[in-house]
């Protein structure tokens, strides 16, 4: 686990704090007694380092197999007094949205904020959705800081209108703050509340209809307050200059319109917006006064754009708004896109600074798995394993490293959409294409997260299919976090250790077997089973078990050390072209070496070369 004790830095000094960092130090400024998460980019810092100090401030922070499960004991500390936190990368809060959209009917009795670390561009992430419409749809509010000092404060100050309002709060970051470093000014710590209590009072938390249909009166009441408590909001304010325009600038919005207006020479009045949703009623009309338009700066949706012209609609003000229209609703801002249309509304010439012409053509590099990465051994073992059945499987794909199959030379990932959508999708092919075998790929966490339902759906409803779990022993994408697989907590005790394969056999699956994918030979006999049990129409699930090789160097475990006998080799190319490992490059002579550096030791590469020209340094 990263050592990220740097958050308990003294009172009134200054640190130099990833935005994420900042997050947990304004967390346990407020006093939160527990946190919990499922860890995802760009998120996974923000447990991290709570977890990291946990024992020194006596709280409970845990890694929960998934974002709900995070979000239901978060809530439920919060339900019984005890300040929370559950944080989640954007498409992990669609998983917690269950619990979710009904929190804010019940309410809660201590500080709830609930972080979503939005990633515009899908940096690391399969879609670009703006978090902020959750708010909207579920009544909870939403929190937006600027920067890595913001983050801090905005979560202290979330916690603190959390518990002032009996209602959960929604603190949304994007990449460009939760990544960010910056230097922080700490404020003092609270003793941590840990301890809570829980009164029965089933007409408060039991949300049967009939207790739901009183709550919902309740939550549009406080909903209005809300809108009226923002308009106070010190982190909400209007920086006045003499001019007709307005630019309405939220989260890291802000920053990016200040450094444009310098760049283009405009001046225009700013409203900073730290509370996107509810948008602040009372603050837009004090603001709009004498504007004759009006630019909405915001990352990336039009979120706050729309309840702006509503707002603007029932004040009968006519004015002209643009913001997406300008902007666009892709990617991250930029401080040109931003710059373009702050002149575009202001009327001015202004274009950004043609790139520097670099006479270098510098070759594309996709991203790549490891040097001595199991899953690399795996999908050769699979793509070999059909070629010698002579069957062209579905190939159903999932988020993590392994992820990385969709390229070449495996071309192994036909489908990946989200956490569990591996075996999820593969219930619907098996059921729909008859010619193919169905292969389910996913690894050790996502299995715990998201692939036990979908599985007992294919054993409960005979849907043919090989699952083929890629176990490395860790949550490697996202930083080697621990799950149920490894036996340990995030606080770096001893955890119940779950095997998947004992999982599978007790959910009833035809066909449970272990490999190791370093074993090549074992590692195809082993799928060429599976891949018949699933033609045959019976459930196989195979795990392909050894741990990261990232982490087995991290850990120091001993490693063999392989070259190339020039005088064997052949040029066949098979450890470049098939295998792909990156510590084989071809050298001046037209044959491969390995790049003793970059080499793991894991033997795969000798394994499969055809005329024994990889062999062990003595």
């Amino acid at each position: 686990m990263p050592k990220r004790k740097t958050i308990l830095g003294e009172p009134n000094s200054i640190a130099f704090l990833l935005g994420n960092e900042a997050i947990a130090r304004g967390a346990i400024e407020y006093g939160i007694g527990v946190a919990a998460a499922y860890p995802g980019t760009p998120s996974s810092e923000i447990v991290e380092s709570l977890a990291s100090v946990a024992s020194d401030l006596g709280i409970y922070v845990e890694w929960s197999v998934n974002e709900k499960t995070a979000f239901e004991l978060a809530y439920a500390a919060a339900m019984s007094g005890v300040p929370s936190l559950t944080a989640m990368k954007h498409v992990g809060l669609n998983v917690a949205a269950d619990p979710l959209m009904t929190s804010a009917y019940t309410g809660v009795k201590a500080g709830f904020i609930i972080v979503t670390a939005d990633d515009p561009y899908m940096h690391s992430s399969q879609n670009e959705q703006d978090n902020r419409w959750v708010g909207l749809h579920a009544y909870i509010p939403v929190l937006e800081p600027a920067n890595p000092q913001e983050a801090k404060d905005l979560t202290y100050l979330g916690l603190e209108y959390s518990e002032k309002l009996g209602h959960p709060i929604i603190l949304r970051s994007v990449t460009r703050v939760s990544h960010a470093r910056g230097l922080v000014r700490l404020g003092p710590l609270r003793p941590p509340r840990t301890v809570g209590s829980f009164p029965r009072e089933p007409q408060k938390w039991a949300v049967v209809p009939a207790h739901a249909r009183k709550m919902k009166i309740d939550v549009l009441r406080r909903w209005r307050e809300i809108e009226d408590v923002f308009a106070e909001f010190p982190y909400n304010k209007i920086d006045d200059s003499n001019s007709n325009i307005l630019i309405v600038a939220s989260g890291i919005g802000y920053p990016y319109a200040k450094d444009a207006l310098k760049i283009v020479g405009v001046k225009a009045k700013i409203l900073k917006v730290s509370t996107p949703v509810p948008l602040p009623r009372k603050l837009v009309e004090k603001a709009v006064n004498g504007i004759e338009k009006i630019l909405v700066v915001e990352e990336t949706d039009p979120v706050v754009e729309m309840q702006l012209k509503s707002i603007l609609f029932d004040l009968h003000i006519d004015v002209e708004v643009h913001g997406a229209d300008y902007l666009g609703r892709k990617g991250e801002l930029t401080i040109d896109r931003v710059a373009e249309a702050i002149a575009k509304i202001a009327g001015v010439s202004w274009s950004p600074p043609k790139p520097i012409e670099v006479p270098i053509n510098v070759p594309p590099r996709k991203p790549i798995l490891c040097p001595g990465c199991p899953h690399r051994a795996t999908f050769y073992a699979l793509i070999m394993a059909a070629r010698e059945l002579g069957v062209d499987p579905i190939y159903s794909g999932d988020i993590g490293c392994y992820s990385l199959g969709i390229d070449p030379p495996f071309n192994a990932q036909d489908t990946i959409t989200n956490m569990g959508g591996s075996i999820g999708l593969a219930n619907g092919f098996s059921h729909t294409v008859k010619n193919r075998p169905v292969v389910a790929i996913l690894g050790d966490s996502t299995f715990f997260h998201a692939g036990l339902p979908p599985l007992l759906n294919a054993v409960y409803n005979r849907a043919p299919m090989l699952v083929l779990v890629l176990d490395n022993e860790t949550t490697a994408m996202t930083g080697f976090q621990p799950h149920p697989g490894t036996g340990l907590t995030a606080m770096g005790g001893k955890g119940r250790k779950i095997l998947i394969e004992e999982v599978a056999k007790a959910m009833g699956a035809d066909y449970v077997d272990v490999f190791d994918p370093y074993d090549v030979r074992k590692a195809i006999e082993s799928i060429k089973t599976g891949l018949k049990v699933a033609m045959d129409g019976g459930v196989a699930v195979l795990v392909a078990r050894r741990v990261c090789s990232l982490l087995a160097a991290r850990l120091g475990l001993a490693r063999d050390r392989y070259f190339i006998d020039s005088n064997r080799c052949v040029g066949c190319s098979v450890c470049t072209n098939i295998l792909a490992c990156p510590a084989i490059v071809i050298g001046e002579d037209n044959k491969p070496r390995i790049i003793e550096s970059l080499c793991s030791g894991c033997g795969v590469c000798a394994q499969i070369c055809p005329f024994q020209a990889i062999t062990k340094r003595g």
